[in-house]
């Protein structure tokens, strides 16, 4: 038995129907659709459900969470307080030296190292950061928040018992 020998087994194979080719057999005229109606055209667009708000018009348009109590700090490494060579720095030293700008909450980050004593002021420090200003001889303050950046969650209605 060679490959061109193959052939399935008699009646298992049929052909499709060939609707819509006039009366002479199953499926003429109306080629087994039915007569009128929206199941007889083929203008049906996809994603149509039935004059319902599709599905890809309900789901939201924008994708993502934002998180509305995130804090948002401008990052400053020590490199850049090597480079400045100051011996103390506060936050309108930070928007003086144009390292942030004056809304802005600013992080100290431990990239890079200091070779000598540096006071530091600011919102946040990283621990790399703030080991690597102590072990120098400097010092680190950590200025509080502004009013809306630390914030705790609405608390609503607690239906508390009074």
């Amino acid at each position: 038995m060679k490959i061109h020998d193959l052939q399935p087994p008699a009646g298992s194979n049929r052909a499709r129907r060939r609707v819509g080719r006039g009366i002479a057999g199953k499926g003429g005229k109306t080629a087994g659709r039915g007569t009128k109606g929206q199941g007889a055209r083929d203008t049906i667009p996809m994603g149509f459900e039935g004059g319902q708000l599709p599905l890809m018009q309900r789901i939201p348009k924008l994708k993502g969470f934002k998180n509305p109590f995130r804090i948002d700090y401008t990052p400053v490494n020590l490199e850049r307080l090597e480079a400045l060579g100051v011996d103390s720095i506060d936050l309108d030293g930070f928007v003086e030296n144009g390292l942030a700008k004056k809304s802005e909450l600013v992080k100290v980050l431990g990239v890079g190292s200091l070779s000598r004593a540096v006071r530091v002021e600011a919102h946040a420090f990283s621990k790399s950061a703030e080991a690597a200003i102590t072990a120098a001889g400097g010092t680190v303050t950590v200025v509080p928040l502004p009013f809306g950046h630390n914030r705790p969650p609405a608390q609503g209605n607690q239906h508390t018992n009074r």
